[in-house]
């Protein structure tokens, strides 16, 4: 009993009855396809459903690389690599402000999906919760009408005609004052110890101070405490 690409179903899959039929064929032996025209099946998709019915039935599933609009669009983004991917914004107001709101207080890059008519409306919410970001609008990822915006959240205006396809959001992480550092984390501390003997010391420092909020003072003067012990 598996699901993966072999034997194609065309199949409505928000349809309980579908999925009945399609749990009993698995059930059956038969190898079953779950496939999408545009993405990942069961990322902010309907396949969901049925990938966790199968999970359920203790039906065996194979994930098939393919096309990821969220790793795509990070990629070409230029912001940091560690991101949460959120999918949709909700549609009530008080809870999408109820969720930017947490989601503006997390240091990682943030990574949403928004369907054209609705893009006009987040706006305004973004400008007021991301205020000082950078930000990626990504529209028709590898199609032939592709195209990447990049903006200042602040510098953020209503589209004055509905863009076409569905849009990739990469908001870039929190910006942190600069002039208040934090002290070095005993995981920093352990990659240093890791590094301090592969790399030169302005490589250590290069490297932690990209990666922490830690003046490059203070992972300097630590790398020469480690150097001076061994």
């Amino acid at each position: 009993m598996r699901l993966n690409l072999d034997w194609f179903l065309i199949i409505n899959l928000m349809k309980k009855k579908n999925i009945t039929k399609i749990i009993d064929l698995l059930k059956l032996g038969k190898i079953i396809s779950l496939i999408s025209d545009a993405g990942t099946p069961s990322i902010s998709d309907p396949g969901a459903i049925l990938v966790n019915e199968c999970i359920k039935n203790d039906i065996k599933i194979f994930p098939i690389p393919g096309p990821s609009a969220v790793s795509t669009a990070v990629s070409i983004s230029g912001f940091s690599e560690k991101f949460l991917f959120y999918g949709f914004f909700p549609e009530k107001k008080q809870t999408l402000i109820k969720e930017l709101k947490k989601l503006s207080e997390l240091n990682s890059t943030l990574v949403f999906f928004v369907s054209p008519k609705k893009i006009n409306k987040i706006i305004p919410e973004l400008k007021i919760f991301f205020s000082g970001r950078k930000i990626v609008f990504c529209r028709e990822i590898s199609k032939l009408f592709e195209e990447y915006i990049r903006k200042n959240v602040n510098e953020l205006e209503p589209f004055s005609k509905e863009p076409k396809g569905e849009l990739t959001l990469v908001i870039s992480e929190k910006k942190e004052d600069k002039n208040t550092f934090q002290e070095l984390s005993e995981s920093d501390k352990n990659n240093i110890k890791k590094m301090i003997n592969k790399f030169s010391v302005k490589e250590v420092v290069s490297f932690i101070g990209q990666n922490s909020n830690v003046s490059k003072k203070k992972i300097y003067n630590y790398c020469l405490k480690l150097k001076n012990e061994i």
